[in-house]
């Protein structure tokens, strides 16, 4: 990727106004033509940066999101979707508030950043002894890599960004152990937080990890492992061109993707990602907490415990876990006092890293955790007895079509579990109680519904606070439609008066087709206005095939349910598109487009989906079944006559 031309166009047109000007400025704020490196006549702060030398990387103060706290860090530096994407940070632990009185710069042979006060932010802290001299330079590398070198063409490196990676792993950089320092490079979020995750072993003729199958049909990625006396790491390179980007990221749930860069749209496209469900990442809810994933929020916490830290959780950091509601009273298990309990927990993934413990049967399992007051579960099952001692990590809800789950008994104070004797006699008490207010409520309920059958007409409520009227009713408030108040091209207005003596006026219409756009705005107009001295749209009669056209179904053209109609019965679905398209379109595309829309409309909220499934609907990736018409709708498909709206008269 080369680095654009006249990136610095100042540099060229005004040489000897910059000649004085180098004189006269502070030398962290003048910058000359090596914008790759800070020496010690030169460093960075506020809003300068770096650029490497083909123009890949940035390095800079940059502040994420809406927070008032800044980092140095290195970026893409011609990608931004819609912010930059940031590869490497350096004071990740201790960020910084103003970015104008902080400076980036070499001192003594080291790295550091130092606020105006002199206070170290942050620092590469090499000993005196391996630290350069005056000639220490840092440069950053078209790779991404920031490296602190002993001189401007010396290949002797000090330090290096590629043995600190943050969350980003780039070609070029190795993950692993460096035996000669004793040194390790492991990809690290945020957070501070780092699993184990399992890649099986290394196969050299197929350059591939046995449980990562995906590196065999790599068309993109050329991986590399070396194990030897010095070190041993594992690398990577792209195969395709030189302005390919690519790279590794660990995202905050501890789930590494592999993505590359699409110039062509924009975005980067998820290639790889391991492990493939959010459930199997190294205790991703923490100690005590419960993974699903079925859910949205993926971690729970177990019975008789709450979330440690809810703000986390709220920014879905689920690593701190959950602690107990009450604390476990030990000490009274050897004596006449409360004890604590066990509460059974049913089909689920055991915790990681039982104990085994020899005793034959479930009675003396229990005694067995009862009597460590470190243990904090037990299961007993095919005569072996496994105890728990500390957190339990790892535990898990199957999903649909997963193996079966297992049981155990999570330890927990007296007061947190239940006692199935009080349990029973209040479930008893409760039974009892709320069947005689069902009783009764019936007995009255029933007298309102025989009282009210015969002062009111049939009305059923649909969606928002519309009434839907039976024909008949209509007809006998308004007297048979007896008493017209005037008419106009395609509809006539009716006198009415409900049983409750409110007054109404019903417009019926005629003929759908003459006046069916004039009618549309009219009552969209009226049902939009709410004021005391105006009519306000109450409800509407759609029932029958009295005096109406007509479409080819059998239905009124009325466009959301006439989609919907296609889309159960299979239609041609290009009737849909507006005439000027011409029938120009996908047809698997349109398809996808109404199911997902029928799917989002749906009455309850649970069975739409989620916009994430929405996107990943529309772009193929998700098929989506054939959805269910939303009732609201299908009260339209049901009755198939003409509409009659009426307002209330104030």
């Amino acid at each position: 990727m080369d680095r654009k031309s006249g990136s610095s166009p100042w540099l060229f047109t005004l040489p000897s106004f910059l000649l004085c000007f180098l004189s006269l400025c502070p030398t962290h704020l003048c910058l000359g033509s090596d914008t790759d490196t800070i020496s010690a006549n030169r460093s960075i702060s506020g809003n300068q940066t770096l650029v490497s030398s083909g123009g890949n990387f940035r390095l800079g103060f940059f502040t994420p999101g809406n927070s008032t706290y800044s980092y140095i860090g290195i970026w893409y530096n011609e990608v931004s979707v819609p912010n930059i994407t940031v590869v490497w940070v350096a004071n990740r632990d201790n960020p910084i508030t103003d970015r104008y009185s902080t400076e980036l710069k070499i001192s003594g042979g080291n790295l550091v950043m130092v606020n105006d006060s002199r206070v170290t932010a942050w620092s590469t802290n090499l000993s005196t002894s391996s630290s350069g001299s005056s000639s220490t330079v840092a440069v950053l590398g078209d790779d991404g890599n920031f490296a602190l070198k002993d001189g401007p063409n010396s290949s002797v490196t000090l330090w290096q960004s590629f043995d600190h990676p943050t969350h980003t792993w780039l070609p070029g950089a190795k993950l692993g152990i460096d035996k000669r320092k004793k040194h390790e490079s492991a990809l690290d979020i945020m957070e501070e937080r780092r699993g184990p995750l399992a890649s099986g072993t290394w196969d050299n003729q197929t350059k591939a990890f046995s449980l990562v199958p995906e590196m065999r049909l790599n068309y993109i990625y050329n991986f590399k492992y070396v194990d030897n006396e010095n070190e041993s790491y594992f690398t990577y390179s792209v195969y395709i061109t030189d302005d390919t980007i690519s790279r590794f990221v660990m995202d905050l749930s501890g789930q590494i993707w592999q993505v590359s860069w699409l110039p062509s749209s924009q975005s980067w496209n998820l290639f790889w990602s391991q492990p493939r469900q959010r459930c199997e990442v190294y205790r991703l809810c923490g100690p005590f907490g419960v993974c699903s994933d079925s859910t949205d929020n993926f971690c729970g916490c177990l019975r008789g415990f709450s979330i440690s830290s809810p703000r986390d959780w709220n920014l879905s950091d689920w690593s701190g876990g959950c602690k107990r509601n009450s604390d476990l009273n030990c000490a009274a298990n050897a004596s006449n006092t409360e004890k604590d309990g066990f509460l059974p927990m049913s089909n689920m993934k055991l915790p990681e890293d039982p104990q085994s413990s020899n005793v034959g049967s479930d009675k003396e399992c229990r005694a067995a955790c009862l009597s460590n007051c470190s243990c904090t579960a037990y299961a007993f099952e095919d005569n072996d007895c496994s105890i728990w001692i500390g957190d339990l990590f790892s535990t898990q809800r199957p999903t649909q079509g997963d193996t079966p789950g297992k049981s155990f008994y999570l330890r927990l104070a007296a007061s947190d579990v239940e006692d199935p004797s009080k349990k029973s006699n209040i479930a008893a008490i409760v039974a009892g109680s709320v069947s005689a207010a069902v009783a009764i409520l019936a007995i009255v309920l029933f007298c309102v519904w025989r009282w009210r059958r015969r002062a009111t007409v049939t009305t059923k409520t649909v969606e928002g606070s519309l009434i839907a009227f039976a024909y008949r009713d209509l007809q006998v408030a308004t007297k048979n439609f007896s008493e017209k108040l005037g008419g106009g091209g395609f509809g006539s207005v009716f006198k009415g008066t409900l049983p409750d003596s409110s007054h109404i006026a019903v417009k019926k219409l005629e003929s759908i087709s003459q006046g069916e756009k004039q009618f549309r705005t009219e009552v969209s107009t009226i049902g939009t206005i709410q004021h005391v001295n105006l009519v306000r749209l109450r409800g509407f009669c759609s029932e029958g095939r009295r005096n109406s056209e007509q479409s080819e179904n059998g239905a009124i053209k009325f466009f959301p349910t006439w989609a919907a109609s296609k889309i159960t019965e299979g239609g041609d679905l290009l009737d849909l598109l507006d005439p000027y398209l011409e029938t120009s379109a996908d047809p698997e595309e349109l398809l996808r487009i109404c199911r997902v829309a029928c799917w989002c409309v749906q009455d309850e909220e649970t069975r739409r989906p989620s916009m994430g499934q929405v996107v990943q609907i529309l772009e193929g990736v998700l098929d989506v079944n054939l959805p269910q018409i939303p009732r609201a709708l299908q009260l339209f498909l049901d009755n198939q006559e003409h509409v009659v709206f009426f307002t209330e008269s104030s």
